[in-house]
């Protein structure tokens, strides 16, 4: 067990995406592994995932497990769900369950790994941001201006966003 403790305390897997569409960072099923891969090694543990299609109703979901298997011969397991769309634009049906089967992988390497944030700050930040957006628009800011003035690239480099969501509605007091 106390392997299983060291993997999960030394993993650190950063959320380094970012969706520009819903304004928030997250991980990827390959980043979590590219970072698990090095710790397992450490420790000799063998990480194996592995993908079912279960049928629940009417609806197909990609069942998958993370399965750790430690040098004791301690094994824990994960599993995450993923539900198939019916239909995505773009895509055709195998692109779809595998979308689906990566989205199921990286939430049970995240349970089997305790990867998911106690607080979840980008839940957090993902409202401030919205707020943030909105009172752009509202009082005509200038994107660039903001980003010049905390010198930065883009918006969502800014990590003060209280200081900046202050600025803002006081912009909008005026």
């Amino acid at each position: 067990m106390n392997t299983f403790i060291n993997i999960q305390n030394e993993l650190k897997v950063p959320k380094s995406e970012f969706n520009s569409f819903g304004k928030y960072k997250y991980r990827t099923v390959e980043a979590i592994l590219e970072s698990a891969k090095k710790v397992c090694f450490k420790y000799s543990a063998l990480l194996n995932l592995s993908d079912e299609v279960i049928l629940v109703g009417e609806r197909y979901y990609v069942k998958s497990t993370a399965k750790l298997m430690l040098p004791d011969g301690l094994i824990i397991q994960s599993f995450g769900y993923a539900r198939e769309s019916e239909s995505k634009k773009g895509m055709d049906e195998a692109q779809i369950t595998g979308s689906s089967s990566s989205y199921a992988r990286k939430r049970a390497l995240e349970g089997l790994f305790g990867l998911d944030d106690s607080v979840d700050v980008d839940a957090i930040n993902s409202s401030i941001w919205q707020e943030i957006y909105s009172l752009i628009e509202s009082t005509g800011t200038d994107k660039l201006a903001i980003c010049a003035a905390y010198k930065v690239k883009e918006l969502e480099d800014i990590t003060d966003t209280t200081k900046l969501l202050n600025q803002l509605k006081s912009k909008l007091k005026t």
